[in-house]
């Protein structure tokens, strides 16, 4: 995980020195927003129109935030409108690379370049930052409009509802204030909270990020215990936000990242809600178990410095869930 430095490439690693051994996230950089009619959106970045074939997504499939953009793509019915090319699950030294030598790598489906970081110098040559997927690409402009998944899900939730007619809305008014709530928590202690336990350089950043996460478990098994989602009886973006990380825990971080207090399948609840949507229509295509194992354990060598990759428990994802 390298960075471009005014549009050069380094591959240089998070700095947990100068926060007592602490992980933290960069925040994204491009926060533009698709409209139905490209006005601006209320976040101050500037509007894109919601038009057919315009966009394009760099995502990895290995990847929870890349992925959730690509649930949402699905869930909306965009994928005729907006195509994808996948990365490699192997991030090494030169970053993310569109090779094709893993199967469901795709290249770079539009310029055929060997890098990610080539798709954000197109748009700014001399650019400072992480290079991260997703991005959401603008074809007719060749720039990025955003590489925030939280923002991306929100447009494909309802920019394109007057091309596509689907207004499966994920983002309900009614449930705003709650779904902000949760997912506030969720993002801090499991979203980016295996991270922080993953990515740890002390003890104690370990200790605080892993007790966090699980208490947090502790809490999303109880709600579940009483709703089938996590706001009641509608299935929103806070669901699959969560559950891009929880389709990852058991074959990746409570062995890789030692969030190992328990297994998501010790969780009665979050165990069978997470079969659930991992079976709803189409999500399943999404979800490639080779890419997240091969990325995580291969890639992070210093947490796994020989890139052994595990032999993994074999999960019966197919399982009635029960939570009909």
């Amino acid at each position: 995980m390298g960075k471009l430095i005014d549009g050069v490439w380094r591959d240089v690693w998070y700095d947990t020195d100068k926060t007592g051994g602490e992980f933290q996230r960069s925040a994204q950089d491009f926060r533009d927003w698709i409209t139905p009619d490209g006005t601006p959106s209320s976040n101050g970045g500037k509007g894109y129109p919601a038009e057919a074939n315009r966009y394009h997504l760099y995502v990895s499939y290995a990847c929870p935030w890349a992925n959730r953009a690509l649930f949402f793509r699905k869930l909306k019915g965009l994928e005729d409108l907006i195509d994808v090319s996948v990365v490699h699950p192997e991030m090494l030294s030169e970053g993310w690379e569109f090779r094709t030598d893993f199967p469901g790598a795709t290249g770079d489906t539009v310029y055929g370049v060997p890098f990610l970081r080539d798709i954000y110098l197109r748009a700014e040559p001399k650019m400072t930052g992480r290079v991260t997927v997703p991005i959401l690409w603008d074809l007719k402009t060749e720039a990025v409009v955003s590489n925030e998944s939280a923002d991306i899900i929100r447009m494909f939730n309802s920019a394109f509802d007057g091309i596509t007619g689907n207004t499966d809305d994920y983002y309900p008014d009614a449930h705003r204030t709650r779904i902000y709530e949760i997912n506030a928590r969720v993002y801090d202690t499991v979203n980016n909270g295996v991270y922080k336990a993953g990515f740890a350089t002390s003890q104690d950043a370990y200790d605080k990020a892993v007790l966090a996460l699980f208490d947090s478990l502790d809490w999303l098994e109880g709600i579940l215990a009483e709703n089938r989602y996590l706001v009641g009886d509608t299935c929103t973006e806070a669901d699959w936000r969560l559950f891009s990380t929880l389709v990852r825990f058991d074959l990746v971080y409570h062995t890789h990242f030692k969030c190992n207090r328990n297994y998501l399948r010790d969780y009665p609840n979050l165990w069978a809600y997470t079969r659930e949507l991992y079976q709803w229509p189409g999500i399943a295509d999404e979800v490639h178990f080779d890419h997240f194992v091969r990325h995580y354990h291969y890639s992070h060598d210093m947490v796994n410095p020989n890139r052994i990759i595990p032999i993994n428990p074999v999960l019966d994802w197919m399982a009635p869930h029960g939570r009909g």
